[in-house]
């Protein structure tokens, strides 16, 4: 029972003193120890050395060059006018009429094309701000808007989204990012035809009450003063993302020789389970050098963008790196075997609910998506695995699933990119956040939830 406690009190501190602002580089190994006090019998300097910092470690070394490419992409789309392109472009074709939708489908292509969350809103905020002072739209509906866009049905449901939350999921299942793709687009569909959905009810009891846009908002956009290529040549890089992904996983990879995957010298491994990062990092490599080719003349802008970008990627890794060390330290304690079957026996023969909630609650409590996935699935990944082949659930489904549960609780109160997201719109809290829960928490989960009983019903 000590160590069940310990492992909750672990947990609990994790996600309060997160809210605080304590960074997770810190918070994770030194809680990570604590459970491991608690527990009973564990070497500390060899649970840190050996298990937190290796788990930590081969994530990093995994999925670095996803989070360096990415940030790239979006440093480069941002700045060179291909991001405010597309959003002009949706504003402009779906009229004023439609100013949420046009917003939300904006931050989804870029979402769905690599760019990060972050990037999206700062690079959509300024249009954003715009189009609702223009149509008289409650600025605290700004925040609902993007974060349905970011952090949600293009972060979680596409298929072949380039956004890390996609890509987890690949080795546990031998899968890449195009698994599900029916599920995929169908629980897209339903969560951003429920946000969107409420997102205009809410404008609408807004304008029948009298209120507009408002006065005296704080950190209110400058306008944009650079030059905005034509829509299509904006979009190539993410089609590139997208195509060529697919191509790589679907037709080139799988025709390589690759047989020396199986050496010793190159770990033992083989290529389903490299297929689809190999194919990310390719795919993304090709975007950066399309947008380079077609928009930058001077290296020293190039040069500062490629810096900016490169140590903006840092933060990320390790956040997320370090969350992994910690639930791969947490799953190796002796307590944690019983609350491994308890999370397991939430729907005893059933690992699609199992999964879902278990990646729920880890998402909730580290106010992180990549983060609780990564620890679910660092702790119950295998079992998962084997639960599905055992009852033949396509692992296809078990990725797909992983992946919408991410995006369900991750968004409390202390999550770091609700945080950043209302520090960009300046917005607080009291006045947005009832908006971002609905879109981002109440309807994904109804989606996720949905999608599951469905398959439990099939499966």
């Amino acid at each position: 029972m000590i160590g069940i406690a310990g492992i909750l009190l672990s947990l609990v501190l994790l996600m309060w003193l997160a809210y605080r602002g304590v960074s997770v580089i810190v918070l994770a190994p030194v809680l990570a120890m604590l459970a491991c006090v608690l527990n009973g019998g564990v070497p500390l300097l060899g649970a840190y050395t050996q298990v937190f910092m290796t788990a930590m470690g081969g994530f990093a070394v995994k999925y670095f060059p996803i989070f360096l490419l990415g940030a790239i992409f979006g440093k480069l789309m941002e700045d060179s006018g291909c991001a405010r392109a597309i959003a002009q472009t949706f504003v402009r074709r779906l009229g004023a009429r439609h100013g949420i939708l046009a917003i939300v489908l904006a931050c989804g292509l870029l979402e769905y094309g690599g760019v990060s969350a972050f990037v999206v809103a700062f690079s959509v905020y300024p249009l954003a701000a715009a189009l609702f002072r223009e149509l008289d739209i409650p600025k605290r509906l700004i925040g609902g808007t993007l974060a349905l866009g970011a952090f949600t049905f293009a972060m979680t449901c596409l298929p072949g989204t380039a956004q890390i939350h996609n890509l987890i999921p690949m080795p546990y299942f031998e899968t890449t990012a195009f698994a599900a793709p029916v599920l995929g687009l169908l629980g897209g569909l339903g969560m951003m035809g429920g946000g969107v959905w409420w997102l205009n009810r809410r404008y609408r009891q807004a304008r029948a009450a009298g209120e507009g846009y408002g006065r005296g908002h704080s950190n209110e956009p400058a306008q944009f003063d650079g030059p905005t290529p034509g829509f299509a040549v904006a979009v190539l890089p993410i089609v590139l993302v997208i195509g060529v992904n697919f191509a790589l996983v679907e037709w080139l990879i799988p025709n390589w020789d690759t047989a020396y995957l199986a050496t010793e010298e190159f770990g033992n491994t083989d290529i389903g389970k490299l297929r689809g990062l190999w194919a990310m990092i390719v795919a993304l490599l090709v975007a950066n050098l399309s947008v380079i080719l077609i928009h930058y003349r001077s290296w020293d802008q190039l040069n500062g963008s490629l810096k900016l970008a490169a140590n903006g990627s840092l933060l990320p890794t390790f956040n997320t790196a370090s969350e992994v060390g910690y639930g791969t330290t947490i799953a190796s304690l002796s307590a944690f075997v019983l609350v491994k079957n308890a999370v397991v026996n939430v729907a005893p023969g059933n690992p699609l609910i199992s999964e879902m909630v278990a990646i729920n609650v880890l998402a909730g409590i580290t106010g992180s998506a990549s983060g609780g996935l990564s620890i679910a699935l660092a702790a119950l990944g295998d079992t998962y695995n084997q639960l599905a082949a055992d009852l033949n659930i396509p692992r296809e489904l078990m990725h797909r699933i992983a992946s919408m549960a991410c995006g369900g609780f991750d968004t409390l109160p202390h999550n770091g990119a609700v945080i950043t997201l209302l520090t960009i719109c300046g917005l607080t809290h009291r006045q947005a956040y009832k908006d971002i829960a609905m879109v981002t928490i109440g309807i994904p989960f109804v989606v996720t939830l949905t999608s599951v009983l469905v398959l439990s019903a099939v499966y």
